[in-house]
This record gives C-alpha cells, structure tokens and sequence, in this order.
C-alpha cells in the first residue's frame, strides 16, 4: 500500500515521534485539524441493541438445564465474561469477593461487599437475594449459606474457568463435603454458540474496527513507532463510540506473531503488521491487516499473495459439520505446496489457525491439530494462518467468521490484495 505522509499535529502525535497526548507535543487531547481522518469520524453505536433480558433469562435456563443434565447442583460465577454473559453485571475483579451463584433449583444469590450494596443494586436486574459481608466476616461462610439454603448439603459445584484460586479454595475450606468440579460443561456449552443478537453485535464490532483501521493507516508516517500507532487507533476507536485499539509490528518485529520489544521506526519499503479490535455490549472484533509502508517489493508482493492463498483456503474447508483440525490443515498444504516445510514450521504458520470469539477475544473452540470437534451453526471463528518468514517479517491476515447452515460467513471483509487493504 502506497501511504503518502500526513502532517498530524493536531491529532496529538508529534512529527518526532512523541507519543499521543504527550504534554511535550504541542497539541492539546482532543483536539483535531479538520482534514484529519479521525476528525471525520461519527460515533456508529447509536443503532446498537443490546442483548434483551430475556436472552438472558433463557441462557440461565439453559445453564440450568446442562447443569442437570452433568450432575451440578449450582454454578459459582465471579466478575467476567460469563457473569455478564448471564446476567449483565459487570464489576472489577480484587481481593474482595462479589460473585454470583446460580442453582439448578431455587433463586440467583448474591455475595457482596457491604459497602458496596447500594451500586450492585444499580447493576443486578435478576435476583433480589443479594448476601452482604462486612470487611471482618467472611465471605466464603455467605456462600456456603446460599448453598444450603437452596437446599445443596452434598453434590457437585461447579466452578467457572476463570474463578481465582484463592476464592475457589475458600469456598472448598468453608463447605468440604461438597466437590467442586469445572463448569466448562455448562459455561461453554451455552456460549459456544452465538444467537442472532450476538451475531449482530460481534458484526457492529467488526464494521467499527475496519473503519478506525481505515482512519489509522492513513496517518502513517515515517519515524512513527508501534506507541505511536497504537495511540492514534485507541482514538480513532474513541471516536467511533467505542473502547477499542490496533497495535502494529513493524519490519522485523512483525516475523514475531505478538511482536517485539524492540523500538523500531517505520521507514519506507517496511511491512507493518496490524492486529486489534474492539467491543459493543461485550462482543468482541479482532482483524489483522499486513501493508507495506511504501512501494511493496516484488517478493513482498509474493509472499503476501501466498498468506492471502492460505487465509482463503482454511476459509473454503469450513462448513457446518467439518471438523475444526480440517480448516487448519487447509493452509498448511497451501505453505508446503508452495515449498515451505509446511506443518507447524516455520518459514510457514507455527501457530493455529484460528481461535473462538466472542465475550472474550479468545475463546474455545480452537482451529488446530487435534481438534475433531465438528463446527455447528452459530460457532465464531478467527481465521489467521499468519506466514513467518525468519529474519524478515511476518505477513498475518485475519478476519473472523461465523457458521451458518449454508455455509461460513465474514464478519469483516478479507483483504483483496497487498495495496488494497480494505474491501
């Protein structure tokens, strides 16, 4: 891609290099010259509908039901992606335990700090069983009380993936005649597959990100930095509505699939190696964009082209009822075929080839070796059989997709070519 050089004073990115909103640069936060691209940029949330209460009250049904169905008598959640997944609740996650516990039987219960009473009643719209803790009492005797007042003296809990060690070991010393057991049975099983509400979501998500891409790249300039970029994609997102960023690997850094450490300024002919999102209601974007800062080379063309082959070949393997190791063999054969050692080596992909999405930027069920598990409608996907080149630079193109009955579907647009980023 050809990216000619703007002057981006005023956007708050200094032409040394200083990054956004540095009190040294002479720009002021917020403050944008009316040609800048991300001064042209319009909130796009203002159509966004939000998943209904009454999804979720179907989740926790669901949730009930699976719960039954592998012998758990009730599900510990605390502050994440499930807990808002089912209820709606966001909070922030520190030493002081608010959680949630939802029994096959009987009510949603609530463990929270006194103090904090009166927001978690702002927040909680199911339930009104709500077990207060004074910062001398413990918490862990309140859920042990839930449980027995829901009438569980012996079974099976189960607990959240991402629920800390020491709140999960607290609860096991107050209520030892219970087993505690992963909940994945239940947690993932519901989220696994998304509803057309979390579609529409992860496709709004999707839409904003390819637009604050556009604004991003097109305030390219040499000497930036990867702080620099990753400055200017925060508030482009910003100012499309939504918290979101891009972070970028440029040249050498990029053959590193997370980057590096490095300080490295962009200059011409580099490959700079794009990869962020964002999130409306929770669900998440993620899209990779690799360009070349500059005129591309011929084998920079190559090796792009190839990347763009693979990308398209694990696209074409998905389909309801393929299993998911099947669409990350496909771009494998493509790098062998063109004489890489294909596999997980490298010149080539070392990595999936892609990754669930949706609450969380990564998710199960994963596009790799060994997985058999057959793709069902509503599973989310990445797509990103990413091509090292060692010593040189990395070429990754990533868009997600979802499965419908007759097919994949993008939720962004795949590069056409190396000097068209954007469909």
């Amino acid at each position: 891609m050809t990216v000619r050089r703007r002057d981006f004073l005023k956007l708050g990115v200094c032409s040394a290099g200083v990054a956004l909103f540095d009190s040294s640069c002479s720009s002021k936060k917020g403050e944008f010259k009316e040609d800048d691209p991300i001064s042209q940029l319009q909130p796009m949330t203002v159509d966004v509908v939000p998943i209904s209460d009454k999804e979720r009250i179907q989740r926790m049904e669901k949730a009930r039901r699976l719960m039954k169905e592998n012998g758990l008598e009730a599900m510990y959640l605390e502050p994440g992606s499930s807990l808002f997944y089912y209820t709606g609740v966001e909070w922030w996650k520190s030493e002081r335990m608010f959680a949630a516990v939802l029994p096959v039987n009987g009510d949603l219960a609530w463990i929270c700090p006194a103090f904090e009473e009166e927001r978690a009643r702002e927040l909680i719209r199911f339930g009104d069983d709500i077990r207060t803790w004074e910062e001398y009492e413990s918490p862990y005797q309140r859920v042990a009380q839930a449980f027995r007042d829901r009438g569980i003296r012996s079974g099976k809990i189960g607990m959240e993936e991402r629920v800390r060690y020491f709140l999960f070991n607290g609860i096991r010393n107050q209520a030892p005649h219970l087993e505690y057991v992963s909940a994945d049975p239940v947690t993932v099983e519901c989220r696994v597959k998304k509803s057309p509400a979390e579609i529409a979501l992860m496709k709004k998500a999707s839409e904003i990100t390819i637009e604050a891409y556009k604004a991003s790249v097109a305030m390219l300039e040499k000497g930036m930095t990867k702080n620099d970029f990753s400055a200017i994609s925060s508030a482009a997102h910003q100012a499309l509505g939504v918290s979101g960023g891009i972070g970028a690997q440029i040249a050498e850094a990029s053959a590193n699939p997370h980057g590096s450490v490095k300080r490295i300024e962009l200059k011409e002919g580099d490959i700079v190696l794009m990869d962020g999102g964002c999130s409306v209601d929770g669900y998440r974007s993620d899209i990779s964009r690799t360009i070349v800062f500059g005129e591309p080379t011929q084998r920079q063309t190559e090796m792009w082209n190839l990347a763009k082959k693979a990308q398209t070949a694990a696209f074409e393997k998905a389909g309801v009822g393929v299993p998911c190791e099947e669409m990350d063999a496909a771009p494998r054969k493509v790098y062998k075929d063109y004489g890489f050692p294909g596999d997980y080596k490298v010149p080539g992909c070392p990595h999936r080839t892609g990754h669930g999405i949706g609450l969380d930027g990564h998710e199960w069920i994963n596009l790799v070796r060994g997985n058999k598990r057959p793709m069902e409608p509503g599973m989310c996907f990445s797509n990103e059989p990413m091509l090292v080149l060692p010593g040189e630079y990395g070429i990754r193109l990533e868009d997600c997709f979802y499965i419908t009955e007759q097919g994949p579907e993008y939720f962004s647009q795949p590069s056409p070519s190396i000097d068209q980023p954007f469909a």
